[in-house]
């Protein structure tokens, strides 16, 4: 059901109806080729790096170890963990296959029931759960299976404190005979972690390397359904493509073939995305192979699945790959290229390419009033829903006048049709001229009610899912980006929504359907987002406050037309015998 709110509200809004395919948990899935759909299921054994994995490591004696340098004999050590510290984040490596095993953010608090300081406050936000397996790799050197997961490295540092500039940490060892150094860059003011990858010892033909994106991510919010149900895998080929995690089979495995410019994990609010680059071509942005995605719970809608991806590893062997670990912030996303400010999709693949630009721009405009003001969210939605009421009352104001025009003139319709009505062909002549002689458009009204429509979607989403609202409070509301405590704003919005649908029907001949929607609308609208972000259901509320003014003045206006075409002829004449009137 938690999948469909948001089809069953937008149908709502826009007040058609939406194709039942897209109801329930529905996604589309990245192709299997670069020109192909398919979806290939592969056993469960065949997947690499699961949480679980017991893949056996091929016999090293066939491995080429005469290019092995310094890098590869290293004694056999502990697990440590190297903490790397900057303004915004907390990040630690194992030693132990250079795993990141916790990512801190320090300007987020979890909302998650329990994660609470021992002073009673809200703890910074943890993301990685415990047994974290982000990064964990291996590499496929023809037959063989070499898991640096079970190498255990030397840090150049334990400690490191990210200032004003770029600061890295190198772990180097060896595994099952091959020399391996991997170079971890953080950057001072950006969640993105370069790692340049060094091999020795992998022969002539290079090797494959399966790089993890973990197993899933804690839950960090209050509602752990709505945040597990954004939760998926996105790749980036020519298009954008979200699979949802809760739309795959218990038990699965899915893999599907690249390349891609990217490959991402997310909920709905953070996101670990991998992208794939050449370090010997100055750092040109390459690109990685397929992904395999093994559910490792049995839920119905499973949460839990491991991610894994592959990069090529030349005959240099040397390669390299960036993390992007952090919040969904647009400007962020937007700074790394290659459109993964998309990676959180607005709205569904039929409908995607027209709203994507409505969000973008919202979403910039909303961050740009914030800044620039200097005001908080909150009055950013009051002010932006009152901004465009303004803009879009001249084309309301057409369509209002259009259908006022056309409801003034439905008695003669009426009548025309009734006289023309075993003539059709006669029946729409007339009809034209009636059009003509009051200067009426039939679709007048119609066009610039659904010019909007676009807007009004794309607002839903951007409201909906914005990382810019998580924790933000406003008047009594602790939190935009989740429902009113108090339902008061939800109670407004269905309220202000039966003024208008009152007020609009002042002055027209009575219409049983219209009064049933006037009553049924606000109520459905009422139930359906009721529990809906604060945020979202406080700019429809303005929106219908703010359109109460123009109702109201088309109103009397429709109500002086319709007097005046209802209104007694008088004719005044003039006789020797004096005036008469009749």
């Amino acid at each position: 059901m938690t999948d469909r709110r948001p089809l069953l509200a937008i149908a709502l809004i826009l007040m058609i109806a939406i194709v039942p395919g897209f109801l329930g948990n529905r996604s589309r899935t990245a192709p299997i080729v670069a020109d192909s759909t398919a979806v290939i299921d592969v056993p469960m054994a065949t997947t690499p790096l699961a949480a679980d994995s017991g893949i056996a490591v091929a016999d090293s004696a066939t491995a080429d170890t005469a290019a092995v340098d310094t890098l590869a004999a290293l004694p056999s050590i502990p697990e440590d963990t190297v903490v790397v510290r900057s303004a915004l984040y907390r990040y630690a490596i194992s030693t132990r296959g250079g795993r990141v095993v916790s990512s801190r953010f320090l300007r987020y608090r979890s909302m998650r029931a329990g994660d609470t300081t021992s002073a009673g406050a809200r703890d910074t936000l943890e993301l990685l759960p415990t047994d974290s397996r982000m990064l964990a790799s291996e590499l496929r050197i023809g037959e063989r299976t070499v898991s640096l997961d079970r190498a255990t490295f030397v840090a150049s540092s334990d400690s490191i404190q990210v200032g004003s500039e770029p600061a890295t940490v190198t772990l180097t060892g060896q595994a099952d005979g091959v020399g391996v150094a991997l170079t971890y860059t953080f950057a001072p003011d950006d969640y993105r972690i370069r790692v340049d990858a060094r091999f020795t010892g992998i022969g002539s033909n290079g090797a494959t390397m399966y790089v993890a994106l973990g197993s899933g991510f804690r839950d960090t919010e209050a509602k752990p359904v709505e945040n597990n149900n954004e939760k998926g895998v996105v790749t980036k080929q020519a298009d954008t493509e979200l699979t949802r995690f809760s739309s795959l089979d218990r038990g699965s495995t899915r893999t599907v073939a690249g390349p891609f410019e990217w490959v991402a994990v997310k909920s709905k609010y953070f996101v670990a995305g991998l992208f794939a680059y050449d370090s010997t071509a100055s750092g040109v942005t390459g690109n990685i192979g397929g992904v395999i995605s093994q559910v490792l719970d049995t839920l119905k809608n499973p949460v839990n699945v491991a991610v894994t991806t592959s990069v090529t590893v030349p005959a240099t062997g040397v390669t390299g790959w960036t993390l992007y670990l952090g919040p969904m912030e647009y400007d962020r996303l937007t700074a790394m290229g290659r459109d993964f400010d998309d990676v959180n999709p607005y709205g569904w693949p039929v409908v995607r390419t027209v709203i994507r630009p409505f969000a973008v721009a919202i979403r910039g405009v909303f961050v740009w009033m914030h800044e620039t003001l200097n005001v908080g969210y909150g009055l950013v939605i009051v002010l932006f829903g009152i901004l465009v009421r303004i803009l879009l009352w001249p084309l309301n104001q057409k369509a209002m006048r259009s259908m006022t025009a056309m409801q003034a003139i439905q008695p003669e319709i009426k009548a025309m049709q009734e006289r023309y009505k075993d003539e059709p062909q006669k029946q729409q002549q007339e009809m034209f001229k009636l059009y003509k002689t009051h200067n009426v458009n039939p679709f007048g009204g119609c066009w610039p009610m659904l010019l909007p429509y676009p807007l009004l979607v794309a607002v839903f989403f951007v409201l909906a899912n914005t990382i810019e609202l998580r924790g933000v409070s406003f008047l009594w509301m602790p939190d935009l980006s989740r429902g009113d405590p108090l339902y008061i704003i939800p109670v407004i919005m269905a309220v202000s929504m039966f003024a208008l649908s009152k007020i609009g029907m002042i002055g027209i001949p009575p219409n049983p359907q219209a009064t049933m929607m006037a009553y049924a609308m606000p109520v459905m609208m009422l139930v359906f987002f009721a529990n809906f972000a604060s945020g979202l259901n406080l700019y429809y509320a303005v929106q219908n406050l703010a359109s109460l003014p123009q109702q109201w003045l088309i109103m009397k206006e429709r109500k002086k037309l319709t007097a005046a075409r209802t209104a007694p002829v008088v004719v005044n004449t003039k006789s020797k015998a004096g005036r008469r009137t009749r």
